[in-house]
C-alpha cells in the first residue's frame, strides 16, 4: 500500500518546499505531489516535463444570454459583489458564483455556467513522477484543487513503481491545509524559532491533533534564536510530538535552488547530511516503514 506524507509550515518561507525537494531526492520510488497551488514552486528546482495537462474548473460563474436579456438592470441592483457593470457585463473574476441573479432574473436570461480556475499537471522529474497544477490569478478554489492534485498523484502511482507519495503542502490552517493531509500516514511540520514561528506551530498541530494524524517536527534556522529554540522543543515534548530534526542557518538552500537543484545534489555540505540523517529517521517512522 502507498504511504503519504505532507509537508507543511504555518507560515511560508520556511524551507517547507526546501526539504521536500531534498526528501524526493533521497528516497526510493516515489511520487511528489505540488499542493501549494496558490504558490506551487516545486517546479523550479526540479524541471518537470509535462505529460499530460487537464483544465481545472473550480465554482460555476453567471453568464448573460445578450438575446434573451431585456436590460431591466435588476440582476445589476440584486448583485452584492458588484459583479454586474452598467453594460450588464459580468465580471467572472468578482463574481461569487451565488446564484442569485438567475433567480431573480424575470427573462430567465442568466445561467450558471463552468469557469475555468487553472490547470492540473502530469510530469516527469529527474527525482520521480510530479503531480501539480496552477491556480488562477484571484481564484479562491484552492481546496477544491489540492484535492484533486492528491487524486491525481494516487491515479499516477498505478503507472509507476511507487512506496511513497510526498506531499508539499500549503502554509497556514485553511480549506487548502485541511485537503493536503487528510488521510495521509505522517505529517511533517516546518516551523523556526521564531515568536510566528511559534504561534504558527500551535495552530498547525491543532489541526494535525484534531486528526488524529501522526506529526512529527523540524526546527529550520534553530540557531538564529537558540532560546526559542528550546521553547519549541519543550512545547513538542509536552504535546508528545518528536522534533525530529534541527537545521542551522545556512545560505546553501538559496544556492542550491539558483542552480536548480536540491540540497542533495548541489555538492556536499554538512547541511544536506543533516538532512540525510533526518530523511532517515522519517523513513523509519513506525507510520511509513520505508526503505532507504
Amino acid at each position: 500500500m502507498v504511504k503519504q506524507m505532507t509537508v507543511i509550515s504555518g507560515k511560508g518561507g520556511t524551507g517547507k518546499t526546501t526539504l521536500t525537494a531534498a526528501f524526493a531526492s533521497l528516497a526510493t520510488n516515489a511520487l511528489m505531489a505540488d499542493c501549494d497551488v496558490d504558490a506551487a514552486d516545486l517546479h523550479l528546482i526540479l524541471k518537470p516535463e509535462s505529460t499530460s495537462k487537464l483544465d481545472f474548473n473550480g465554482m460555476e460563474v453567471a453568464s448573460i444570454n445578450k438575446e434573451k436579456c431585456s436590460a431591466c438592470g435588476i440582476c445589476r441592483e440584486r448583485c452584492r459583489f458588484n459583479a454586474i457593470s452598467k453594460e450588464l457585463i459580468i465580471d467572472e473574476h468578482t463574481c461569487e458564483g451565488c446564484g442569485v441573479c438567475t433567480l431573480i432574473c424575470p427573462e430567465d436570461a442568466i445561467i450558471m455556467k463552468e469557469h475555468k480556475a487553472g490547470e492540473i499537471y502530469r510530469s516527469i522529474t529527474r527525482v520521480g513522477p510530479l503531480a501539480h497544477a496552477r491556480l488562477g490569478i484571484g481564484e479562491e478554489t484552492g481546496g477544491k484543487l489540492v484535492s484533486m492534485v492528491r487524486k491525481n498523484a494516487i491515479e499516477m502511482t498505478s503507472m509507476h513503481d511507487i512506496d511513497l507519495i510526498i506531499i508539499d503542502g500549503p502554509p497556514g490552517i485553511g480549506c487548502s491545509v485541511i485537503a493536503s493531509i487528510s488521510g495521509v500516514d505522517l505529517v511533517f511540520i516546518v516551523t523556526e524559532p521564531s515568536i510566528s514561528g511559534m504561534h504558527d506551530l500551535e495552530r498547525v498541530l491543532e489541526v494535525t491533533t484534531h486528526f488524529e494524524i501522526k506529526t512529527i517536527v523540524c526546527i529550520n534556522k534553530y540557531d538564529i534564536n537558540e532560546q526559542k529554540t528550546a521553547l519549541i522543543e519543550e512545547y513538542c515534548r509536552n504535546k508528545g510530538v518528536e522534533v525530529i530534526g534541527k537545521l542551522p542557518l545556512s545560505d546553501i538552500p538559496m544556492k542550491a535552488m539558483l542552480k536548480r537543484k536540491t540540497v542533495i545534489e548541489y555538492e556536499d555540505n554538512s547541511f544536506a547530511g543533516t538532512v540525510i540523517d533526518m530523511w532517515h529517521k522519517i523513513a523509519s517512522c513506525d507510520s511509513l516503514k520505508l526503505k532507504y
